[in-house]
Formats: C-alpha cells, structure tokens, sequence
C-alpha cells in the first residue's frame, strides 16, 4: 500500500508539471498581451465598439479601484442574470422533464454560487434543472467566474512586474481574453477526452428502463461532458448530478478520474511558472510550487493512512479488514478517492468522487482545514496563487521582523498599507467561518438540519460554512441545507468570501505597482531558497493552526478520540 500510494502521488505531480509548464509560458504572454497580429487586429473591432481602445493600438487601463468596480458590477449582473434563469425555467425552451422553477431562497443561494466560483449545490442537478439552466446558467457562469478569478491574479502579477505605474491592465479584456483564449480551448479538449471515456453529452429526455428486478428506472440525460470540463477546469465543483463525479455518467473510468484531477490542478499550477515567468525570476514560481507541493503530499497521505486505517469497529465486528470503502466507488478505490478528496479541497473547487461524510475522522480532517488554510495549496484558479502570495507578503515581513530591516519582496517594500491588506485579506474567511458556524449552533433553523448528532454534526456545520467562505462547494452530504436559514446564510457566507478577499488584494496590487525596485544587497532576504519555503510552510501552518484548532477539537478531533476510545 505505502509504495502504491507514493507511486500514484508522485506519477500525479510529474504529469501535472509536464503539463503546466507550457500552459504557464502561454498563460505569461497572455497578461503581456503578446497575441499573434489576426487576433489583435480583429479585436481592435470589439474594443473600439467597447470604447476601451485609445488612439492607436494602446487599450485603455484601470488602476485598482475600477478595476474592482468592474469585477464587482459584472459579476453582480451575472448574477441577477442567473438568479432571474432559475426562477423562470419552467417557462423558457430545453426543459424536456417539465421542472418547475427554483424557489427564491434557493435560487438565491444557487446564483450567488455560481457566481462566487463556489457551486455549492442545496439540490440535486438531474431532478432541479433544465438544460438550459445548466448550459446557459450554471456553465456560463463557470467560465465567467473562473475568468474573474484567473484575472485578479493577472492584476497582482502585473503589480510585482511593473513599477512607478498606478494601472494593472483592464478587467474587460482580461476577462474576455482569459475566457476566449484560455478556458473555451482548453474546456473543448477536456469535453472531448471526457466523452471518449463515456461520459454522456446529448439533449435526450431522462431514459426509462426495466431493471433485473423487474423495477423501472429513469436514467438522467443531458449535456454533462461540456459541463464537467468546465466545472473541473475552473476549479468550480458543481456537479450536472447530484452525486457529481461519484456517478458514472460524470467520471465513468480511472482514466477520467485522472483526467479531472488533472484538470483542477492545471491551471492552478500553471500560474506558478506564468508567476516567476512575468516578474523575471523563474524561481520565484519555482518556490512557490515547492510550497504548495510539500503539503500537498502530506495532506494526501494523511488521508490514505486514516481510509486505510479505517474504523476500529470492524475489526471488533469480526470484519477481516478497517479499511474504509463506506461512500466510496469501487472502481475508484481508497488511494485514488483519497487523492480526489485532497485535490478538491487543496484546490477551489466542490467536485467529489466519493462521500466526504463517509470519510473517517482524520480523513475528513484533513480536507477540512485545507479549506481552512485558504485554499493556497495550488487553489483555484486564480485564488490559489494571489492567496499564497499574500502569505508571502505576510512570512516577508515576519522575517524582515527578525533580522531588524524593512521587509521588501521582489525589490519593493512592503510596508503599513500592504500589511493591512493583507490582514484584512487573511481574516476574512476565518471571521466567516467562525461566526458562521457560532449562528448555525445557536439557532433551532441551523441544528435542525443535523442528520448525525454530536461531535460529527458539529463537522457538518463547520465543513458547510467553511466550505462556502472558502468558495470551494464541496460538502460533507449529511447535513439538510435546503432551507430558507442555511439557503440565505451561506449566500452571504459566500459573497464575503469571494470579494472580500479580492478587494484588498486588489488594493494590495494598485500599492505594489505604484513603488520603485530596490536594488538587491546582501541585506536583502532571498525569497528562493529552502530556508524561505521552510519558514512560507511554517506561516501557512501556524495561521491554520492558530485560527482552527480549537473549532476542529469540538468536531473531528473529539469524534476521532471518541471512535479510539470506545474500541478499546
């Protein structure tokens, strides 16, 4: 087992680099806008007609502030758009199982998803939605999301690669050159591979048929293969069924099972290079991937030790093996689940191939305070990168701190402004999460929807709210969120989430792009070398740590204590 683990985690990480170093060179001239001349000049069309062409070739830029304005006001259109789909499918074409409109809350909570590149789902896909919500609501709003995110790290980037300047590019072409150039190829590739491993993609009516049993079942159709690339690809997570990529019609062979993983990790890991790429310095994005590897592979293989570890009670049932397969798909297994479950929730997205209510304690710990943490360990796509750096700002200054100089990164230095933003930025999700889960407990509308009393109920409030703060989606599955509290709390919940972060980021980014470099010196802390990926792993950890374990002692910790003690 200890050998097959090693072998799939590392097979995983090589396929993943081999991938994205490429991806990274081409995602790097995108934010350079080095397009080849045909596409410049048929874009020149559009941007005049935009009115964001200036005389000449020059587009016209923003500086932080409208550059959060647009993000902002586009995204709030997207949703209004979506909220507006779901309330009145019942009513529009591509609607062949007659489903009636989503109700307020719900729609509410499912546009603010969505929107949120979060894609929490309170319902279940093939018996809520049209194929028109799905495509034109639900997928569309994948890429759009996606792209915002993808473009407030094309923001920070250009910050640290520029100096004396106060703009960071424009959000409209951006967005638009992410989605066309970036995320459209890319899904289509992705769409294809899935359908030829036998995920479905057609406009059928739900099929009816005559089991061995001699019982009649409805097999759900529909256009899931377009949908998953996406879902996967932009580290968005909602699946077209409910039980997302655990069903067959979604992730029907190993080989797609490895091909979403891969997916939701591409992107994500080709910022990296892009990063070190744009601001000169290769091993700067070098660093960063090392960071984000080092616990990656501890986090996966702290969830195979405890599925494979299992539960005490069989054993003691007289059950020859512990090993935990409750919740999970056979043709997938313990290591490959396990791996899906720390690829998902290391990343911004609710894709899952197995139960997490179903994992043990520990394993369900460990996805747990990924999301905890950020989701910095790779990310989203977008997310992942500006999240990690604003660690970095923060072990900068702790370590300029420590040897008595002012902190600088990249030859700028990092001063009062940038560290409260950065604060700011840090404290949001823990505040939401916290004060989240203290609401859900104190009130009978947010007790009421526990299905498994005690310390595991506690974990299926605090994975709910972490899961929506931290825009990742995915759930713990027993908890009965599809109420008017839970439906309205975590649309909130996810709101804050997502803008709350990317507004002092951005404010980080319009300070960062407006100072001089430094020249180096041998005073200067270089932000490269082991010593530094060492002390960027103990800050990621120590927030975590800080911030989270007293709440993931009431929930995982005391129901893990309880299994080992009542086995004895």
């Amino acid at each position: 087992m200890g050998i097959s683990s090693f072998l799939l985690i590392i097979t995983f990480l090589i396929l993943l680099f081999i991938l994205s170093k490429p991806l990274g060179n081409l995602i790097a001239r995108l934010i350079e806008g080095e397009l080849p001349r045909r596409i410049t000049n048929a874009e020149t069309v559009l941007w005049r007609c935009c009115g964001l062409q200036k005389s000449g070739s020059h587009i016209k830029e923003m500086n932080w502030w409208q550059y959060v304005l647009t993000v902002i006001i586009f995204n709030m259109i997207g949703l209004l758009l979506l909220f507006t789909l779901l309330i009145n499918q019942q009513h529009l074409p591509l609607n062949p199982q007659h489903f009636s409109g989503m109700q307020w809350d719900l729609a509410f909570n499912t546009a603010v998803s969505f929107v949120t590149n979060t894609n929490w789902q309170a319902y279940s896909g093939e018996n809520s939605l049209s194929y028109l919500s799905q495509m034109a609501g639900l997928a569309v709003q994948n890429f759009l999301s996606a792209a915002t995110g993808i473009a407030v790290a094309f923001a920070l980037i250009r910050a640290f690669s520029r100096q004396g300047v106060t703009t960071l590019g424009n959000a409209w072409v951006d967005i638009t050159r992410i989605t066309l150039y970036l995320l459209l190829p890319l899904a289509i590739i992705i769409a294809i591979i899935l359908a030829s491993q036998g995920v479905i993609q057609n406009f059928s009516p739900y099929v009816t048929v005559h089991t061995l049993e001699g019982y009649q079942q409805q097999l759900p159709m529909g256009p899931v293969a377009s949908q998953e690339a996406i879902k996967l690809l932009g580290t968005n997570g909602g699946g077209f069924f409910g039980a997302n990529s655990a069903h067959p019609f979604e992730n029907p062979t190993a080989t797609s099972n490895l091909v979403q993983m891969l997916a939701i990790f591409l992107i994500p890991c080709a910022l990296c290079f892009t990063f070190g790429l744009v601001v000169g310095d290769n091993r700067q994005g070098y660093a960063l991937l090392w960071v984000m590897s080092i616990i990656f592979i501890i986090a996966v293989a702290a969830v195979m030790y405890a599925e494979v570890a299992g539960n005490p009670h069989f054993i003691q049932s007289g059950v020859s093996s512990s090993i935990n397969m409750e919740g999970k798909e056979s043709r997938f297994g313990i290591l490959a689940s396990s791996l899906y479950t720390v690829v998902t929730t290391s990343a911004s997205c609710g894709a899952v191939n197995n139960m997490h209510d179903s994992l043990t304690s520990l394993g369900g710990m460990v996805p747990l305070w990924l999301m905890q943490i950020g989701e910095v360990i790779f990310g989203g796509v977008g997310v992942g990168l500006y999240g990690m750096l604003l660690f970095v700002l923060l072990a900068v200054f702790i370590a300029g701190l420590m040897i008595g100089r002012a902190p600088e990164y990249l030859g700028k230095k990092i001063e009062v402004h940038e560290m409260k933003m950065v604060a700011l930025a840090i404290l949001v999700t823990p505040t939401l999460v916290l004060l989240g889960t203290a609401l859900s407990v104190s009130f009978d509308a947010g007790r009421a929807a526990v299905t498994n009393p005690g310390a595991h109920g506690f974990t299926q409030i605090l994975y709910a709210v972490t899961s929506a703060a931290n825009n990742n989606g995915s759930a713990f599955a027993g908890l009965s969120a599809n109420s008017l509290f839970y439906n309205l709390l975590l649309g909130i919940v996810m709101l804050l989430g997502r803008f709350g972060i990317i507004i002092p980021v951005l404010a980080i980014a319009g300070s960062m792009s407006s100072k001089k470099r430094q020249p180096i010196s041998s005073g200067t802390l270089p932000t490269h070398t082991a010593l530094f990926i060492g002390l960027l792993i103990l800050v990621i950890l120590l927030i975590g740590a800080l911030t989270f374990v007293p709440a993931l002692a009431l929930g995982p910790i005391a129901e893990h204590l309880q299994l080992w003690q009542l086995s004895r």
